[in-house]
């Protein structure tokens, strides 16, 4: 009987941590819902120093969070698709808050690989005709969780800018 009564008791703190388990998880979602996302757009590029034939960039990208609650991010990846192909990739490893209904500028450096920066080139020849080139810039905020502040997402903060580049006419004419 002793041992019955031992495996009720028992069972009382588990139910309970259950059931708190469950309350957190539902606040904590429901604070996810109805948030508007984060945006960014490039604020910047600068040139930095390069190895070999690859071409790199100093990426600033200004951080907007139109939102009740700081983001607290711990990380910041970048890939550049243009005209459909891969061009650039980078991250960082800054880490910071975006305050609530503020913006920050995050620097992320850039690099272009050498054959793609080739590539790329025998594609611009092709647009020139056209004079727009498609870009996709995606990124990710990695989540962080210092300060008490968090992002309540699992993954980070992602997000998609694209748009089109418009190459200057080359105003080549012959007599």
């Amino acid at each position: 009987m002793s041992f019955f009564r031992a495996l009720r008791f028992s069972r009382t703190p588990r139910l309970a941590a259950i059931i708190a388990l469950v309350a957190l998880t539902l606040n904590g979602c429901a604070g996810m819902f109805g948030s508007e996302p984060v945006r960014v757009n490039v604020a910047g590029i600068e040139p930095i120093d390069s190895q070999g034939l690859e071409v790199r960039f100093n990426v600033k990208l200004r951080v907007q969070n139109p939102n009740e609650s700081a983001i607290n991010f711990d990380g910041v990846s970048l890939d550049l698709e243009l005209n459909g192909k891969p061009f650039a990739s980078g991250v960082s490893n800054q880490s910071g808050v975006v305050p609530r209904y503020g913006e920050i500028i995050v620097d992320v450096p850039l690099t272009v690989p050498a054959f793609a920066a080739v590539r790329q080139a025998f594609a611009f020849a092709d647009a020139t005709q056209s004079g727009q080139i498609p870009y996709i810039l995606r990124g990710k905020l990695a989540d962080g969780f210092s300060g008490g502040v968090t992002t309540g997402l699992a993954g980070g903060y992602r997000f998609v800018n694209q748009g089109t580049l418009s190459l200057p006419a080359l105003g080549m004419a012959f007599p």
